[in-house]
C-alpha cells in the first residue's frame, strides 16, 4: 500500500461503507490541499430543495431517484460541474458513477471499510438521522446500498473497483498514517 503517490492524482473518488470513515478520509485530503465535493450532500440539496428531511432513507431514495431519472451516472456528472482543480469526491456508490470519474482520467479509487460493529457506534456518535436505532437495523440498512441494480447503490461493485482499499478499523492517528503511506 506504500508510495501511490496520492499527492499526483488530481481526482480521488471514495467509497465505502457507511461508518467507515469516508470523512476522515476526505477531511485529510482536505489539509493536503483537495478540494471537496460529496455525492451525498447532492442528494441532500435535492431533498433540501424537495422539503424533506435529509434522514439515510431519503438520501438512498432520492439518489436511486435521481439514477432512475437522468441516468446512473447522474450524481458524478453533477460533481464534476464543481471541480476546478484537484478534488476529492465522497460518497460515490454506483459503478457507473466510477466509470464516468475514470473517464475524466488522472483518478484514483479509494474504498474505506470497518468492520460492522465499529462502523455502527461510530455512526450513533456523528449524530445524523441513519434511521437505523439498533445494529440490526443498521445491517438491513446497508442491504439496502448493495443492490445490483443499475440505477441503485451499488456499494459491492464500487468497494471492488476501488484501486485502494483502507481498513479503518483503529484509531484516527492509525488512520492518517495508513493515508501518509499511500504518499
Amino acid at each position: 500500500m506504500t508510495g501511490v503517490g496520492l499527492s499526483k492524482i488530481k481526482l480521488i473518488g471514495l467509497t465505502g461503507t457507511n461508518g467507515a470513515g469516508k470523512g476522515e478520509v476526505a477531511a485529510y485530503l482536505k489539509k493536503k490541499g483537495y478540494a471537496y465535493v460529496s455525492l451525498s450532500d447532492i442528494i441532500r440539496d435535492e431533498l433540501k430543495r424537495r422539503g424533506l428531511e435529509p434522514s439515510r432513507d431519503n438520501l438512498i431514495a432520492c439518489g436511486n431517484e435521481l439514477r432512475e431519472k437522468y441516468g446512473p451516472d447522474v450524481l458524478a456528472r453533477r460533481a464534476a460541474e464543481k471541480i476546478t482543480g484537484p478534488t476529492v469526491i465522497d460518497s460515490i456508490r454506483n459503478s457507473k458513477e466510477v466509470e464516468y470519474l475514470r473517464s475524466l482520467g488522472n483518478f484514483i479509487l479509494i474504498a474505506v471499510d470497518a468492520p460492522v460493529e465499529i462502523r455502527f457506534e461510530r455512526a450513533k456518535k456523528r449524530g445524523r438521522n441513519e434511521s437505523a436505532s439498533t445494529l440490526e437495523e443498521f445491517k438491513q440498512k446497508e442491504e439496502l446500498e448493495k443492490s445490483n441494480q443499475e440505477n441503485g447503490q451499488q456499494l459491492d461493485a464500487c468497494m471492488k473497483l476501488a484501486d485502494i482499499t483502507i481498513i479503518n478499523d483503529g484509531t484516527l492517528e492509525e488512520l492518517w498514517h495508513k493515508l501518509e503511506e499511500l504518499g
